[in-house]
């Protein structure tokens, strides 16, 4: 579990978070969501410590990540695995060398262990025998199951996705969306995802927190989101002419 708790973080002057607290269950898909500006991605980065904010606290089941000593960030930071918004994956190096770099860096596996758990992630993500192909070879959908597969390579605790969806066909996001779900499950993962998508919203959203304008001011799930009373919800759920003629016919 990640809990935060009174986050709050100025830039110039200006608030961008301001006494933001929260729980995130491991097991679970919790979805961070509001439109572009309202604090999403600099929470991420708050969680993830690689910005401090200016109050508030961060723990990592039980230990508190914002106050830590150079030794407890390091031991948290092995446990992170993280799917960035274009993928993020090393032009230079193949699809097994990419998967296999966190490895590297933070494990003294063996050769043959390292191949063997990346070749299982791989696997995992419904990718066989791409190994040797380069990013410039294969599809979006792919690179993001290759950063899937990287992000929890090194059997990671905490899954942090920003913008999973980004650039992908509607279809392809809905298989991302189930993949990431059905690995936090199975795995026993906490994930937080960073989303505007409001097909994410609806398919996987376990635990959904809504920001605007730097505040929280909702959360909940997929199944009751659509019965919000706040107003600045319901504009940002139901700004489709499709989300719009659901309310209607529910």
């Amino acid at each position: 579990m990640i809990e935060i708790q009174d986050i709050k973080k100025t830039f110039d002057g200006k608030p961008i978070l301001k006494g933001i607290s929260g729980k995130f269950e491991k097991g679970r898909t919790n979805l961070i969501i509001g439109a572009s500006g309202t604090g999403k991605s600099v929470l991420l980065k708050c969680i993830v410590g690689l910005i401090k904010p200016d109050e508030g606290h961060v723990y990592y089941d039980g230990r508190d990540f914002t106050d830590a000593d150079r030794n407890l960030k390091i031991e948290i930071r092995r446990e992170i695995g993280m799917l960035f918004q274009g993928g993020a994956l090393f032009d230079s190096k193949n699809v097994e060398q990419n998967v296999i770099f966190p490895l590297d860096m933070l494990t003294d596996m063996s050769k043959e262990e390292k191949l063997d758990r990346v070749n299982f992630c791989l696997k995992r993500v419904g990718l066989e025998n791409v190994n040797k192909k380069m990013p410039s070879e294969i599809s979006g959908g792919m690179k993001k199951r290759v950063g899937i597969a990287r992000a929890i390579v090194n059997n990671s605790k905490y899954l942090f996705c920003d913008e999973p969806n980004s650039g992908l066909d509607p279809q392809t996001a809905i298989v991302i969306d189930n993949l990431i779900k059905e690995i936090t499950e199975e795995f026993d993962i906490t994930t937080i995802v960073v989303t505007h998508d409001m097909n994410s919203v609806m398919e996987i959203g376990d635990y959904i927190m809504f920001l605007y304008e730097g505040h929280k001011v909702w959360e909940g799930n997929d199944s009751n989101i659509t019965e919000s009373n706040v107003k600045e919800l319901n504009d940002f759920v139901f700004a489709n002419k499709l989300m719009r003629t659901i309310r209607k016919e529910v």
